[in-house]
């Protein structure tokens, strides 16, 4: 199961940086030959993406490392730190488009090429397949870095449809709207850093251990009172690290057995929990006794 998460997410990371470079070349020669400096902004931000989807090929590779002396509890700790690399990009990307436009705005020139819509509908509706394909590996996977490089597939389908809109307006109203596109690129830049936001909001949680887990907390409960003595649970803790979880559970057993019979009992409790959810990694287990009443 691990091993497969793994391919998957390897597979789908290949998949964005092949995708963002074709993308890249077709959106930067369409814009200097079209025209459209919104094409030429996206083609940018294209470029971009081909650096951070490298960082996350990197990032779910070594996440994979097994644990070693000095990281006892493995290398997953590097995801989040990817995504804060991929909204890094994201924000310098959205910087940049935004500063070029401005300028641009301010540079008279030439209506956009009316086949410029065509290449623009054509990468809008792949990106959002792409968005989709990515976002559903992700989820399957865990992997926040994954998920940062989906919401980057989403921001170049927005802003590729701003560039639509801008080009089509130029298009229609023609003299005196040439720079209608840059304006969409303008616009198109803050979708970007709303979006940068959405990424790092969760990978910032996961750094911080926050609790978002409630699901995988009454799962673990349900399990643990399925096992053969163990008498209920107290406390328990989730937290993410990648594309996996770490486990901290109170368990209850009654207080008359051995020490032997309850270090028995919660490593038969580890083991059907691993078990019934292979995504958790990590398992610390305190045994409680049973209170009489």
């Amino acid at each position: 199961m691990e091993a497969t998460n793994e391919k998957s997410a390897i597979k789908a990371t290949y998949f964005s940086l092949i995708g963002n470079a074709l993308l890249a070349v077709i959106k930067l020669f369409s814009g200097v030959v079209g025209n459209s400096y919104a094409l030429i902004a996206d083609g940018i931000e294209s470029t971009a993406d081909i650096f951070s989807s490298l960082f996350v090929l990197f990032g779910i590779k070594y996440a994979t490392r097994p644990p070693d002396e000095n990281h006892p509890f493995g290398h997953s700790r590097i995801e989040p730190l990817i995504t804060f690399l991929v909204v890094a990009f994201l924000v310098t990307s959205a910087t940049v488009i935004a500063y070029e436009s401005i300028v641009n705005i301010q540079t008279p020139h030439e209506v956009p090429e009316s086949w410029t819509l065509i290449v623009l509908a054509g990468i809008i509706v792949w990106k959002e397949l792409s968005y989709r394909y990515v976002l559903n590996k992700s989820k399957k996977t865990n992997s926040s870095s994954l998920q940062a490089d989906a919401w980057h597939h989403r921001s170049d389908a927005i802003t590729s449809i701003a560039a639509f809109i801008g080009i089509s307006i130029a298009l229609y109203f023609g003299k005196g709207y040439e720079n209608a596109d840059d304006w969409a690129a303008l616009f198109a830049s803050a979708f970007i850093l709303y979006n940068a936001y959405l990424i790092f909001r969760p990978a910032l949680g996961e750094i911080m251990d926050e609790h978002l887990y409630d699901d995988i907390v009454e799962e673990i409960r349900q399990i643990s009172h399925r096992v053969d003595g163990i008498k209920g649970t107290e406390k328990c803790f989730v937290r993410k690290a990648g594309m996996k979880y770490m486990v901290e559970l109170h368990v209850i057993v009654d207080g008359s057995i051995t020490v032997q019979q309850g270090h028995f009992l919660a490593h038969q409790l580890q083991d059907q929990i691993q078990l019934d959810l292979p995504e958790i990694s990590h398992i610390t287990t305190h045994i409680e006794p049973e209170e009489k009443i």
